[in-house]
């Protein structure tokens, strides 16, 4: 065969998969070639590549973009950032919620790691022995974490928890602010804006505290909020992140208007509650509304229940508070073990309450007909009738004694799920309903945080194993619209237009997946942060190849040890 000098050789072409390209395009099979990070061509590609790889009949999709993350610790000593990379994540922006680890004052770190180990459920012990703390300001933080190699690349917003502890030092708590003070935190923002901070991020719920109370900030006054978002905006770039109990609709959340009016970008989180079950519909109204006449407002969605795994290796379980169990908190795992398959022990035990001054674990504790079996396959949108109450009515048996046979399964290990919103018609049709609306993306994985309690960093493997394949108690996603909320929807929100989809000038981050053979193990329980600290992972199987910047990252779901990640910076 002659040589055709005409062709030239990429450095990366994958073949013949079927290419989902994160636009919302139907899925059409196509070649992709890479060079120097990344796509230069789409289609029929007939130069050859220094590398190939045989995508026929996988899927080949953008790399995700998690835009709601906790890795502010876990950022400055882990270079792969498990679990988000595992799960085919190759973007995450982390400062969500009000709280992170800059600006910081010499000798205020423990307050910030006390209130990141309050909010956020990561160790602290973990947080102390992990940060070097090698920098002051978010502009440093930024530098210090740009010394490190990566294997995704990592965003970040301004907290507004170390914001006030910075400027405000004791009085973090407080909310009798002066002008200059005030000044002062906007001036701070500003400089982060202007670092390459992607946002500010504040909190305004009751669900956060530490032993300290309530999160800094969390009722600042309409001035302060007003002032920083202000600098938000003008910066240009960068969007303005809460989190709250109100849905977005005003409540405590006073300032919220004159945001709208100003133009700042705001982004907050949405979730169906039980005690307003039907108020995100009223809240994904008023997004579109202010989205269409001004600056966006952009509802972040849970894409499964928002809610908590029981086990007795997690931070809570049913009879974490009851007197007999208490008396065994530090025994090991197999002692607990015996202990539940002890009967006598086990009849004490359930003729206990929990004893709490907090009504809200007392609830959570005695919620039985918001507990379930998460099994596997992993089951997250059980039906009432196999919540342990609906199973102990059927069975003539006191609820206890199901969450207590679901407890010792796998010697002790295996994990209950109990949603907590998201979930008040026992099936997902509200969640579809928000993550269907145009104004919407996808958020609150969570990735890095709630290590003893929580694993929601697998959210974008869910959205492909249940929402596009799996789902059978009401209407799937078509897997094209599964593809853009966490691709181009999630990167347009915070202004990265590089990434999120899979077209020529684009960074080329890339998944190539089995798609029907993906599947979702249960959590387990590992304890491998600094200082021994426990965290839950999700592993995952059908990922045969994630590329991060045109360079192959997991190889069947295997790291490879390539860092092509980096440190993003807004604005430049």
């Amino acid at each position: 065969m002659l040589h055709d000098e005409t062709l030239q050789m990429h450095e990366l072409v994958i073949r013949g998969g079927t290419v989902v390209d994160g636009t919302g395009a139907a899925p059409r099979v196509a070649d992709i070639a890479i060079d120097d990070g990344v796509i230069t061509a789409i289609g029929d590609v007939a130069d050859g590549g220094t590398t190939e790889i045989d995508a026929s009949g996988a899927l080949v999709t953008p790399g995700w973009v998690d835009v709601h993350t906790h890795y502010d610790g876990q950022v400055s000593w882990d270079p792969e950032l498990a679990p988000s990379s595992h799960h085919g994540v190759t973007t995450v922006i982390m400062g969500n919620c009000g709280v992170g680890f800059a600006p910081v004052k010499p000798g205020s770190e423990g307050f910030l790691i006390e209130l990141m180990e309050g909010v956020e459920d990561i160790p602290g012990t973990a947080l102390h022995e992990g940060i070097d703390w090698t920098w002051e300001t978010y502009g440093e933080y930024l530098d210090a974490l740009e010394a490190m190699p990566r294997t995704i690349d990592v965003g970040g917003q301004l907290p507004h928890a170390a914001v006030r502890a910075y400027v405000l030092g004791d009085r973090a708590h407080e909310y009798d602010v002066t002008p200059d003070e005030i000044d002062e935190m906007a001036q701070i923002t500003r400089d982060a804006l202007d670092a390459g901070a992607f946002g500010f991020s504040t909190s305004r719920t009751f669900l956060h505290t530490s032993k300290h109370g309530l999160v800094p900030g969390t009722h600042s006054t309409p001035d302060e909020v007003i002032a920083i978002a202000e600098a938000v905006r003008d910066s240009g770039h960068g969007l303005f992140q809460y989190v709250s109990d109100d849905l977005g609709q005003g409540g405590d959340e006073d300032w919220l208007d004159s945001l709208k009016e100003m133009g700042c970008p705001t982004t907050y989180t949405l979730a169906q509650t039980p005690r307003m079950p039907d108020a995100f519909r009223t809240a994904l109204t008023a997004a579109s509304k202010t989205t269409a006449a001004k600056a966006p407002l952009i509802p972040q969605v849970a894409i499964r229940p928002t809610g908590m795994l029981f086990g007795l290796q997690s931070s809570f379980h049913p009879f974490i508070a009851h007197p007999s169990f208490r008396e065994h908190w530090n025994d090991s795992l197999e002692e607990k073990v015996a202990l539940l398959r002890d009967p006598v022990f086990v009849e004490k035990l359930v003729s206990e309450q929990p004893v709490t001054k907090n009504p809200f674990v007392t609830h959570m504790a005695t919620a039985w007909h918001q507990m379930y079996r998460l099994g596997d396959p992993v089951d997250y949108e059980p039906t009432a009738e196999s919540s342990a109450a609906g199973i102990a009515e059927r069975n003539g048996c006191r609820p206890e004694e199901i969450v207590i046979g679901w407890l010792l399964e796998n010697d002790g290990q295996s994990f209950m799920f109990s949603p907590l919103g998201n979930y008040h018609g026992n099936d997902h049709e509200a969640i579809r309903e928000m993550l269907e609306h145009p104004a919407t993306i996808p958020g609150a994985g969570d990735g890095g945080a709630h290590c003893g309690l929580i694993c929601d960093a697998s959210f974008p493997t869910y959205m492909l194993t249940h929402w596009t394949r799996d789902r059978t108690r009401g209407p799937k996603i078509p897997i094209e619209r599964a593809v853009q909320l966490q691709t181009s929807a999630t990167a347009d929100a915070y202004g990265m237009s590089d990434r999120g989809r899979l077209e020529p000038g684009k960074v080329a981050d890339v998944n190539i997946i089995d798609h029907e053979h993906l599947h979702l193990h249960p959590p387990h329980m590992v304890c491998d942060l600094p200082a021994g600290g426990r965290r839950l992972l999700q592993n995952v199987d059908g990922y045969l190849h994630t590329i991060k910047s045109g360079v192959v990252t997991f190889t069947d779901g295997v790291a490879t040890g390539a860092r092509p990640g980096k440190v993003l910076r807004s604005g430049r």
